[in-house]
């Protein structure tokens, strides 16, 4: 238990340490020793997109030049993708470093050869927190569920929109923003069926806001049903049903899972 505290308090700590904070959660937004940076300090919107794709590939290992240059201008022949590389790059630096000393290495942009990868250890970017705290709460929820609820609330609150708003028909920002919206689905359900009993509202709001992320989410209709019939409200608990009954026929012209089904029969039989 001490451990997965310790996780989380170091967790809040990094974002007070860091000198790079960057928001991907429902906005794009920089912050440099503790001020703003200016959209258009950044220049030509190239400079914005090679940031973000090395954010967006923070957990791979370094990428080449050439992949990077593939994945975000693939139209670009080989002499204008290396000009727009190294002006993007140059731009990132200048912006992040002005005060770098000429021919030092970057701190947040880390280079061995023609490779790349941002400098996780000097960045704080809350969708890599927010799945930090999503991993302690899997961690722990069947063996200490308080702190599971803790991590959990922080990551709910980092939670605050879809990854890079700015970038939602981008091919190379898709698979990540599908896969937080996943965890962040996750995380709303979880905490929201562990307070069922305790404070069904509580349940009821956390997996409202659930489906405002993805409405054909199943999961999030069991709960509410369980919650309003924890708070013995039967008639609340058969409309949210009938609302899940509709939407999965308008989305995908399908019935309810059995087990949600299942859950409104015995709700019924109370």
């Amino acid at each position: 238990m001490t451990n997965t505290i310790d996780q989380i308090e170091n967790l809040l700590n990094s974002y007070d340490e860091a000198s790079l904070r960057v928001c991907t959660l429902g906005k794009w937004e920089v912050w440099c020793e503790g001020t703003s940076v200016d959209n258009k300090s950044w220049g030509r919107d190239k400079t914005i997109q090679l940031f973000q794709f090395l954010i967006t590939s923070r957990d791979r290992n370094s990428l080449h030049k050439e992949q990077i240059i593939d994945r975000l201008w693939e139209d670009s022949d080989q002499k204008g993708g290396d000009r727009d590389f190294k002006v993007a790059l140059h731009g990132i630096i200048k912006v992040l470093e002005p005060n770098r000393p000429s021919r030092t290495a970057s701190r947040y942009i880390l280079r061995q050869g023609l490779t790349y990868q941002l400098n996780l250890q000097e960045i704080w970017i809350d969708a890599q927190a927010f799945e930090s705290f999503v991993s302690i709460a899997n961690q722990v929820i069947h063996t200490d569920l308080s702190t599971a609820q803790l991590a959990l609330r922080h990551a709910i609150s980092l939670h605050q929109g879809v990854y890079l708003p700015n970038r939602m028909y981008e091919d190379w920002s898709s698979e990540e923003r599908e896969r937080l919206q996943v965890l962040a689905l996750g995380a709303y359900v979880m905490l929201a069926e562990s307070l069922i009993e305790v404070n069904p509202m509580e349940s009821i709001r956390l997996s409202q806001l659930a489906l405002k992320i993805d409405p054909s989410w199943e999961d999030a209709y069991r709960i509410q049903m369980s919650a309003f019939a924890a708070k013995g409200n039967r008639p609340g608990a058969i409309k949210v049903y009938q609302q899940c009954q509709r939407v999965l026929e308008e989305e995908y012209g399908i019935d309810p899972l059995p087990e949600t089904r299942k859950l409104m029969d015995e709700i019924n039989a109370r």
